[in-house]
């Protein structure tokens, strides 16, 4: 993926952007689609080597007209070129009508779409449907993008200009049927959509071109959300003092590790040993308590029984994990209360996050985990609901819990609980990790990950978004482009390289 702006955007704020550029900024609409259309080009150039037959399967809107300006500069460089106009060419207007009319004296072929198979073309280009698509595709554009994902099967190269036709800009969902694209060019602003839900498996490759509008653009349209990057945080993994001694570092607590779960808990306490707590405690089954201190003996192991075995602990921690293989029987639930009593920072996943959809409530200072489906239990919805709008998810998790809520999945969300969906709350989305992490454990070590930095650095909201970008980018490591097959403690070796600068 190409360096993409850490500023995304809902499609809304896109058009206000371009509009800004225009009516402000006095740079013409041409201007713009004739650059975002080399730009696209150029893409095609330097991706697509070989090829030497392009289709470009434009509709009637500015989409389409960026798609004409492609076409005409192809085919000025010699390839043989081929449009499909989707929608009836008396309703093109404005600056798309200007650059249907500059192919006139090219040798470009224009033709009507009506069910045209694409398999013949080396590229082909959808600029088809752009970021102002709310409702189901239908018609013509269906049966078009249905063609164009068959020629992809077939070895043709797909690319999306600005958005792949049929994914939903602000959310990633996808409407009905989408475009499968290779390679995905977009212009001006970052949609925050292509990120995640659907978006990384629908737009291929992301190649963000600015259009060379000035930065002074970006001053007056806030962000809906923000992309995590490894600068974020420089400051906080600074240089250790040379005489910092462990208590300085934080006392984590992870409760949890049922029966037949106990490696759960063993995986949450290493991740945070790893991560740089000064010390790990664990509060699990009594007879699970020497089996995990055997296996990793920097853990101090615990076997409780009852509420009085866990008061201690919780007195000498300074955060807790609480949900690791926990289970949800009457012992679970009796360590579940008792946490919920205390006024330590809490990190609350998997079954913790199953007892809390039964026994909901609110808590200051505590960050919650769920991934799509502990997400719908918790908001009595489905995951389908979840996944059509993971910002509104994680924002509507965040108000009803008072938590900080981490959106696990492809295009994670951390969101601090303020309101988001006017653009002016804390929501980040962190586009690191792979495929390889669909395996067991891995929330386990984010657990754990995230306890540890609440402990050392005192501050939920950085500790969650730290969390989420350490644990991700471990995963880029240690899968090393071979994502099947990746463990959860393969993590363990590359986060203290994240973590210490």
């Amino acid at each position: 993926m190409s360096e993409l702006p850490k500023n995304l955007y809902r499609a809304e704020k896109v058009r206000e952007l371009d509009r800004i550029a225009i009516e402000q900024l006095g740079i013409a609409g041409m201007k713009l689609m004739e650059r975002a259309g080399n730009a696209a080009f150029n893409v095609i150039l330097s991706h697509c080597p070989r090829a030497k037959r392009i289709a470009v399967v434009c509709g009637t809107g500015n989409n389409g007209g960026d798609g004409f300006v492609i076409a005409r500069m192809a085919d000025a460089a010699g390839f043989r070129v081929m449009v499909y106009l989707l929608g009836d060419p008396a309703k093109l207007k404005g600056d798309a009508l200007t650059a249907y009319e500059r192919l006139e004296g090219s040798h470009v072929s224009i033709f009507q779409y009506e069910g045209h198979s694409f398999e013949m073309f080396d590229v082909v280009v959808d600029a088809m449907l752009g970021t102002g698509l709310q409702g189901e595709v239908k018609g013509p554009f269906r049966q078009a993008i249905d063609n164009i994902n068959q020629a992809r099967a077939g070895g043709a190269s797909v690319l999306a200009v600005d958005i792949p036709s049929g994914l939903h800009a602000d959310t990633g969902r996808v409407l009905g049927v989408a475009v499968q694209a290779n390679l995905t060019i977009t212009f001006i602003g970052m949609k925050q959509g292509l990120l995640t839900a659907s978006g990384p498996d629908y737009c291929g490759q992301i190649v963000f071109n600015s259009l060379q509008v000035p930065q002074e653009l970006y001053a007056g349209v806030t962000p809906s959300a923000l992309r995590i990057e490894a600068e974020d945080f420089t400051s906080l993994f600074g240089k250790r003092a040379p005489t910092t001694h462990k208590s300085q570092c934080g006392h984590v607590l992870v409760v949890g590790g049922n029966s037949g779960m106990t490696g759960a808990v063993r995986m949450a306490g290493e991740a945070a040993a790893r991560s740089g707590a000064g010390l790990v405690s664990i509060a699990t089954r009594p007879e699970h308590a020497l089996l995990v201190n055997v296996q990793q003996p920097e853990l101090m192991c615990h076997g409780i029984e009852q509420k009085s075995d866990l008061l201690p602990l919780l007195d000498k921690a300074d955060v807790v994990a609480l949900g690791p293989g926990l289970g949800q029987d009457e012992w679970a639930q009796m360590l579940f209360e008792t946490v919920m009593q205390s006024n330590l920072p809490l990190i609350l996943d998997a079954d913790g996050l199953n007892l809390l959809a039964d026994h909901p409530r609110e808590r200051a200072n505590w960050v919650v985990t769920p991934h799509p489906g502990e997400a719908a239990r918790l908001l009595n919805g489905s995951v389908t609901d979840v996944q059509a709008d993971r910002f509104y998810a994680a924002e509507q998790i965040s108000q009803r819990y008072g938590a900080i809520c981490v959106l696990k999945g492809c295009g994670s969300l951390v969101c601090t609980g303020k309101t988001v969906s006017g653009g002016d709350g804390d929501m980040v989305l962190c586009d690191a990790g792979n495929p390889g992490m669909a395996s067991g454990g891995m929330g386990d070590v984010l657990t754990g990950i995230i306890a540890a930095f609440v402990a050392q650095f005192h501050d939920l909201s950085s500790a969650a978004k730290a969390g989420v970008f350490v644990h991700a980018r471990a995963a880029d490591l240690a899968a090393a482009g071979n994502e099947r097959g990746l463990l959860a403690s393969d993590l363990y070796a590359h986060i203290r390289g994240l973590i210490n600068s």
